[in-house]
């Protein structure tokens, strides 16, 4: 039975760059997104080998629908090796000054409430198999914060930070390890949501999904008696 992982925010971006990379290393790998469209697109990319991916369509800020899905896939699968948390949003009005308490809300259900639902819906499996890899896709914002990213976006990713440490600390037990993947800036439509947009000649010397998708792939394929705990990712200096 081939090795199994789900992915969140597979629909565009890191999360498909890294589906669409585990497809075709032999992998099957079930897709997680709000948009069923989006999901689609993701398979059509894949080619032939669009048949080793199930798509999901979720929203993950919903606990007892993320249970339900990764109970199903899990089921279908015959268990899970992997889990990529690399769905993630953020808000226009972001700053201190314009943040309302629901866009507060929405970003941290999306960054944070729905990483540790997936979490907790995949770790009983996990402890079964005494085996288990979690990437959870952070951000530079989640180390030290920056004005471009707001303090939704910020507090949200330093308490994903928080919760890889904690991974690494209770569940190195059962055979479990996690990565935070810290990245700057990345050329994915996130970029859309800022408050000005970089305009598409700075985009290039951004990172790119794939970039952030190779770094996924070590910390999945390391050996298993070691865990990359944390990764920051810098675009290489361009002049």
């Amino acid at each position: 039975m081939p090795n199994h992982a789900i992915i969140t925010g597979a629909g565009s971006g890191v999360g498909q760059a890294i589906a669409l990379a585990l497809v075709k290393k032999g992998w099957v790998v079930s897709i997680i997104g709000r948009r069923a469209d989006a999901l689609k697109d993701t398979i059509a990319k894949a080619g032939a080998d669009g048949q080793k991916l199930d798509a999901y369509s979720l929203d993950i800020a919903d606990a007892s629908g993320v249970a339900k899905t990764v109970a199903t896939a899990i089921a279908k699968r015959g268990g899970v090796q992997v889990l990529v948390n690399a769905a993630g949003t953020n808000i226009p009005k972001r700053s201190l000054e314009v943040l309302s308490n629901d866009d507060w809300r929405a970003v941290l259900d999306a960054n944070l409430n729905g990483t540790y639902y997936m979490v907790n819906a995949v770790l009983p499996a996990m402890r079964t198999q005494k085996t288990g890899t979690i990437v959870n896709i952070v951000s530079d914002a989640g180390l030290r914060a920056n004005p471009k990213a707001g303090p939704s976006y910020v507090a949200s990713k330093f308490a994903v930070s928080g919760l890889t440490q904690a991974i690494n600390c209770e569940e190195q037990k059962n055979g479990i390890r996690a990565t935070a993947i810290y990245p700057g800036d990345i050329n994915t439509p996130l970029l859309d949501k800022r408050p000005v947009p970089p305009p598409m000649e700075l985009r290039g010397s951004m990172l790119q999904a794939d970039d952030v998708a190779a770094c996924a792939l070590l910390a999945i394929e390391l050996p298993y008696n070691a865990v990359v705990e944390e990764l920051l990712l810098r675009p290489r200096a361009t002049g």
